[in-house]
Formats: structure tokens, C-alpha cells, sequence
């Protein structure tokens, strides 16, 4: 009887399965976008370095017992891996996009600019892998970067930001694309998920601890907002995040999935333009609507198997 229910439950078995695929991917968008919204709440309540350190201390803590206790036995050199992916693939992407926000770009630009991490990781794979882009991955690239000015070039002529920091979270990107395609060449790689999480996580946290001690101290701040930010970021936007990522790996393809969560972008401009009254403009939705198509004509390119499944198993680490 429950092998039934199961069955009957998958995507192509009926309405039921269909709507309960639409349910899991919509609440996979929003808990992706919610990443963002939280970095841009938590920073009006703390330091944004005091954010991220408390935010990846209580994840890599929540993930503990069960990177300890399910999964192969944790050894120390495939450990010592993980903590240099943690440096790239979440001290420096993290620190670099949620830095970007406390400085005031906007909330929906970031997480654009994040989202170009396949025209990245295609672009890398050339230097790094070897495995040359073909010409059709090279219009998407450019597409893609068309619209980032598109969209960035508003905001740049009227926020009081300086220039620079529209530069964090392109380099925090950059930074998780490396890492992204040197786990595809370690051996440690292959770690479980949870298990690689809760590693990064911790190593993060020691980077994010330096960093928030310079700006003013480690202690958390005992306060609603502080505390119920950190909430939302650790259960909402990693875990949770983390968890419906795969629970929608395994009723769909990875190329729905991360096509998916194409629509992260938009939902960020919004849901950032109500609550916290941030840009929202047609030219914004234009450069928006111009990247997105640039990702696509990347992401449906042929030739990009091994990068494209690499790509697919660690986009849970940016939310």
C-alpha cells in the first residue's frame, strides 16, 4: 500500500502528483529567494559579518549529528577539502553578495548577478577543465552579460553606493564557480551532502568570525530581530532551502530544477520592493528578462554534461 501512495505521488502519475511537483518547486523559489531577503532584514538589525557567522555557526550545528552519525565515516583528507571549498563556495560568495546589500545595491540586482553562475562556470571550465565553449554557450554568456547592464545600469545612476560594490557580488559568484569546478576535480567531491554542508558551514563561520570580531565583536545580539533573522536564514534559506533542492531532484530533471529557480530573480524584486521599498523598475525587469534568456540558451547548450551535473549538485550551497 505505500509503494502505491508513492507511486501514485510522482509528477507523471496523475493531478496529485503534478500539483504536489508545483507546491514543492514554488516553495523551493521562495525558500532560494529568501537567502536574500533575510541578508537585507538581518542588516538593519546587526553587523552584516555578526549575520553571516551566526548564520553558518547554527547551520553547520543543526547539520552536525547527522553528518556524524548518517553517511560514511568523516576522514580527514576528504575534511580538508571540504573547508577550502567552505572558503570559496560560502566565506567568500556569502560575504561578498550579503556585504554588497549592507552597502546598499539592490536586493533583486544581487541575487541577477548571482544568478549568472552557470555563464560563469561555463566560462571557467575552459581554463580550469580544459573543455572549450561552444558557440553557442559564448552568445548566451554575452546575452547574459547584456542584461546585467541592462538591469544594474539604472540603479547604478541613481543609488548613493559607491561603484565598487557592484563589483562584490560578481566576484562572489566567480568565487563559487571555482569552487564548483574544483569539487568536480576532488575525490572529496563525492562527500554526501549534508555531510559537505555542515563542513563548509563550520569553516565559514571561523573565516566570519574574523571578520565580524574587526567589526565589533562575536556575541550575538539578543534581540528579535537579530535572532529571528537568524532563524529564518538557518531554517529557512539553508536548510530549508537545501532540502526541497533535493526533494525536487528526485521528481524531476536537475535542468527543470535549475530552471526553476531562473525565477529567483524576479521574486527577489519583488518581494524586496514590498517589503523594503527598494527600485523596481521596467528597465530592471528588461535587463532581468535579458539575463534570464542568456542563462537558458547556456544552460540548454550541448556538450556540458559533466559540468552541468557538477553545476546541479552544488547550487544548493548559494542559497
Amino acid at each position: 500500500m505505500t509503494r502505491t501512495l508513492a507511486t501514485s505521488l510522482r509528477p507523471g502519475n496523475g493531478l496529485m502528483g503534478l500539483a504536489l511537483l508545483v507546491l514543492i518547486q514554488a516553495a523551493l523559489v521562495i525558500c532560494w529567494s529568501a537567502g536574500f531577503i533575510g541578508i537585507r532584514f538581518a542588516s538593519d538589525h546587526a553587523p552584516i559579518f555578526l549575520i553571516l557567522l551566526w548564520r553558518s555557526l547554527v547551520s553547520g550545528m543543526v547539520l552536525l549529528p547527522f553528518a556524524l552519525t548518517i553517511g560514511p565515516r568523516l576522514r580527514w583528507k576528504d575534511v580538508l577539502p571540504q573547508v577550502l571549498f567552505g572558503a570559496l563556495a560560502m566565506a567568500a560568495y556569502l560575504g561578498a553578495f550579503s556585504f554588497a546589500i549592507s552597502l546598499g545595491v539592490p536586493t533583486g540586482l544581487v541575487a541577477l548577478i548571482t544568478d549568472m553562475l552557470p555563464l560563469m562556470v561555463a566560462a571557467l571550465s575552459w581554463p580550469m577543465l580544459g573543455q572549450m565553449l561552444t558557440g553557442r554557450q559564448w552568445i548566451g554568456s554575452f546575452v547574459g552579460l547584456v542584461g546585467v547592464l541592462i538591469a544594474s545600469g539604472w540603479s547604478v545612476s541613481i543609488a548613493d553606493v559607491p561603484l565598487w560594490a557592484y563589483a562584490l557580488p560578481i566576484l562572489g559568484t566567480l568565487s563559487l564557480a571555482v569552487a564548483v569546478l574544483l569539487q568536480k576535480r576532488s575525490p572529496a567531491g563525492a562527500m554526501p551532502i549534508h555531510q559537505s554542508l555542515c563542513i563548509q558551514c563550520l569553516s565559514a563561520a571561523v573565516i566570519f568570525s574574523v571578520f565580524a570580531w574587526r567589526e565589533g565583536g562575536v556575541a550575538p545580539i539578543l534581540e528579535i530581530g537579530f535572532v529571528g533573522g537568524i532563524l529564518w536564514l538557518v531554517f529557512v534559506a539553508t536548510i530549508g532551502a537545501w532540502s526541497l533542492y533535493y526533494l525536487a531532484l528526485r521528481r524531476s530533471s536537475p535542468a527543470q530544477v535549475t530552471a526553476v529557480l531562473y525565477l529567483s530573480p524576479p521574486v527577489v524584486m519583488i518581494w524586496a520592493w514590498i517589503m523594503f521599498d527598494e527600485p523596481l523598475t521596467w528597465a530592471m525587469a528588461f535587463g532581468m528578462l535579458v539575463s534570464l534568456a542568456g542563462i537558458v540558451i547556456v544552460a540548454r547548450s550541448p556538450k556540458r554534461g559533466s559540468v552541468k551535473k557538477r553545476l546541479d549538485e552544488a547550487l544548493a550551497h548559494s542559497a
